[in-house]
């Protein structure tokens, strides 16, 4: 946990110093305001309003389908439940193809939300939009290795930089994106010695997913970690809880009680 004091939200500035002193960055997501205010009591450093809300929240089988007003709704009301984490909004497949639908879809984003951050996906193609964005007062966060838009063209999910090829890639992407001015960057499924070279490389925060316990912070969907899904988590998250149990639980005492308590309900019989 930050040595921040708690009424104070922090900065760009505050991650970049917990870089440079060697503090991990504690990060994960939240879709509403009562998740938020739960997340950011907890002492996380940085809240993501991720597009996997897509799954998480609104039943899709991939983010694709998630709109800017969906995230814009989302990310709005994880504001008004957290004061003291940076939060930081993904912006949507379709809402990044070019630098200027971009901006002005980055822009609408930080004035309807109040986010400090936006974070986009994608490498070398992103650099021009990352530029466009810094250039105009908006701080981005980057994200690279398996990016969950890109799900069809990348042919499913999988583990990425195991060839020198694509590590290749990934390393020159990363530099590239911090070049830009990305204040950190999201390595999704990296290959953790990868991972961990690429962290060596920049001076701005690396935060993982799966990408092993050596980027300078990790990110994690918070449903797989308190164990609140139907169906098994990703293989690199550990639950700390079984939510999803507990709430079963609750839900059918309640129902049984219900039904219990209050016996045969006699029928009322109309009268004409």
């Amino acid at each position: 946990m930050s040595t921040q004091t708690p009424n104070k939200r922090l900065t760009t500035r505050d991650i970049a110093a917990m870089r440079q002193r060697g503090e991990a960055v504690a990060m994960l997501t939240a879709y509403d305001a009562t998740m938020a205010a739960l997340v950011d009591m907890s002492g996380a450093d940085m809240i993501l309003v991720g597009d996997s809300l897509g799954n998480v929240v609104l039943g899709h089988e991939t983010t694709l389908p998630v709109t800017l007003d969906d995230m814009i709704r989302h990310a709005a009301a994880v504001k008004r439940g957290s004061h003291r984490a940076l939060l930081v909004c993904d912006m949507p497949f379709g809402s990044v193809t070019n630098p200027d639908s971009a901006l002005t879809n980055a822009v609408r984003i930080m004035k309807e939300t109040g986010v400090e951050a936006v974070k986009l996906e994608g490498g070398i193609a992103m650099v021009p939009t990352v530029e466009k964005l810094v250039a105009h007062g908006i701080a981005v966060v980057a994200h690279i290795g398996l990016t969950p838009q890109h799900v069809h063209q990348m042919g499913g999910y999988y583990m990425h930089g195991k060839d020198e090829a694509s590590a290749g890639r990934l390393r020159e992407e990363a530099r590239a994106l911090e070049a830009a001015g990305a204040f950190a960057i999201v390595l999704e499924c990296v290959t953790p010695a990868l991972a961990a070279e690429i962290t060596h490389m920049l001076t701005i925060p690396t935060i993982g997913i799966g990408s092993g316990k050596d980027c300078a912070g990790q990110v994690l969907v918070i449903n797989d970690l308190i164990g609140l899904n139907t169906s098994p988590p990703p293989s690199f998250a550990r639950p700390r809880a079984d939510v999803a149990g507990m709430v079963r639980k609750a839900v059918g005492e309640y129902v049984a009680e219900t039904k219990a308590e209050r016996g045969p309900i006699p029928l009322v019989r109309r009268v004409d």
